[in-house]
């Protein structure tokens, strides 16, 4: 689980970095994120609507993103707000297709 510092929950944080934050789309999920303060740590926040599936599906999307999540704290634990948006596509997937997925992503957005 994600520390609550590490954790993005107000509505109004996950709509305005998934408008204005920088973009990378799969066919997974779509990421945004957008800069913070280098000594703010770094947020995710997760949407997985009814499209995903059930309750159950949605839920299990989620924690395999938050796993990918915490591996990604422990190498740039600063500095980033990321809102993630599952796709269907998400449900059917491996955590493997997800791992390489979110290993392009955190490439692109967030850098070594």
């Amino acid at each position: 689980m994600l520390a609550r510092a590490h954790r993005i929950v107000e509505g109004d944080d996950l709509r305005r970095i998934s408008r204005r934050g920088s973009h990378f789309r799969c066919s997974l999920f779509i990421a945004s994120r957008e800069a913070s303060g280098a000594g703010d740590p770094a947020r995710f926040g997760f949407v997985t609507s009814k499209k995903v599936g059930g309750a159950v599906m949605r839920n299990r999307v989620k924690r395999r993103l938050r796993a990918l999540a915490a591996q990604t704290l422990r190498s740039h634990p600063r500095g980033y707000d990321i809102v993630v948006r599952a796709h269907s596509d998400a449900a059917r997937a491996t955590f493997d297709e997800l791992y390489v997925a979110w290993s392009e992503m955190e490439g692109q957005l967030i850098g070594s």
